[in-house]
């Protein structure tokens, strides 16, 4: 039964990304195709003089490989006008270009990046092949729980958000079905996991109800990113974009509650087996002795990835002539500073919680 599975999951999850970054054939706009092409030489290349200073460059013909002009060799001329970071490109090179006509009914063709598919789903593959070598049936399991969290997300969370349904009731239902799946497939069905669950249920609400109160106060409208803009003219006000801001943060502390809820009721457990007869107040204190490092650990954590995402925007600031005061005014800069704060705040809490949880259930059957 266990290889059945084994195999089932393995097979979910490495269909998911296939499934993911599969294309139509041809993906054509009324007046736009995105084409893919490989470049089949570099005809000619220098350096070129303009008032920006020095750039690239580059005549190149390309085979396309994917779209209307499939098997068709085309030229297309890179640097000709100023543009910032202008890429090298090489023989061999698989490009995604857009493909539009003038007004004259002239071919026009602009390179618009490169193909990563390839690398991001061997990347993945080694990802989930260690995670089933080294973490062997839970690994697997694991694996499973985050391929159906993927398809939670992909089929349910995003498209009713994109429907215009509103986001924070959409985040919070979609968390209502990740949690139990991902936390049993990953854990087992057993005390230790519904402690684990019950305490995420609760610091998802406290962080969702904290979130809502200082993104409010903050007044923060959610149009910070140029993402949010784009979406926002995209669908004509259809979806709310503060709340867009909301979802965001639940779903993001969720990943991180899974770890903290999970350890610590684990060691609630462990200390319960080490010693059968401790009280239930001795109990909760010598788990809040690991779990005060574990606030540490995870909090560190949390600010660094999100220092670590928010590197270029950092960077911007590093220089500025501003006070320190106004720069963390700015919109774009108090959003990382909720986000960060009220997930930090809903981690801390996290752990009394699970651990006042699992103090006062029972073990001797697990």
């Amino acid at each position: 039964m266990k290889k059945i599975f084994l195999l089932f999951s393995l097979f979910l999850v490495f269909f998911l990304p296939l499934s993911i970054f599969a294309q139509e054939e041809v993906s054509q706009l009324p007046e736009e195709e995105i084409l893919e092409g490989k470049i089949t030489q570099v005809l000619e290349e220098k350096e070129t003089e303009d008032m920006g200073g020095k750039q690239l460059y580059q005549k190149l013909e390309i085979l396309i490989t994917k779209g209307s002009l499939r098997d068709e060799a085309i030229i297309v001329e890179v640097g000709r006008l100023p543009t910032i970071g202008v890429p090298k490109y090489q023989k061999g090179n698989e490009i995604i270009l857009s493909y539009s006509q003038d007004f004259e009914g002239n071919d026009v063709f602009y390179i618009t990046d490169f193909i990563r598919r390839k690398p991001l789903i061997w990347l993945f593959l080694i990802f989930a092949l260690l995670a089933v070598v080294v973490g062997q049936w839970r690994g697997a399991s694991s694996l499973l729980g985050m391929g159906l969290s993927f398809l939670v997300i992909f089929k349910f969370i995003l498209p009713s958000i994109y429907a215009g349904h509103d986001p924070i009731f959409i985040a919070i239902a979609g968390s209502l079905l990740i949690i139990p799946i991902t936390f049993y497939l990953s854990h087992g069905l057993n005390k230790k996991t519904t402690v684990a669950v019950i305490a995420t249920f609760i610091s998802l609400v406290i962080t969702g109800i904290l979130s809502k109160i200082f993104v409010g106060t903050a007044k923060l409208s959610g149009y910070a990113s140029e993402e949010a803009g784009f979406l926002q003219a995209a669908k004509e006000g259809a979806i709310n974009i503060g709340g867009l801001l909301l979802a965001g943060i639940i779903i993001g502390v969720l990943g991180v509650l899974d770890d903290i809820t999970v350890a610590q009721a684990a060691v609630v457990q462990q200390l319960k087996k080490a010693n059968p007869r401790i009280s239930s107040g001795k109990l909760f204190l010598q788990a809040m002795n690991v779990g005060q490092d574990h606030i540490a650990s995870m909090v560190n954590t949390l600010v660094l990835v999100y220092a670590g995402a928010s590197l270029p925007l950092l960077l911007l600031f590093i220089d500025s002539p501003r006070p320190f005061g106004e720069v963390i005014n700015y919109e774009i800069i108090a959003e990382e500073i909720v986000r960060i704060l009220v997930g930090s705040i809903g981690l801390i809490l996290a752990v009394p919680i699970t651990t006042f949880l699992a103090s006062n259930v029972s073990f001797k059957t697990d």
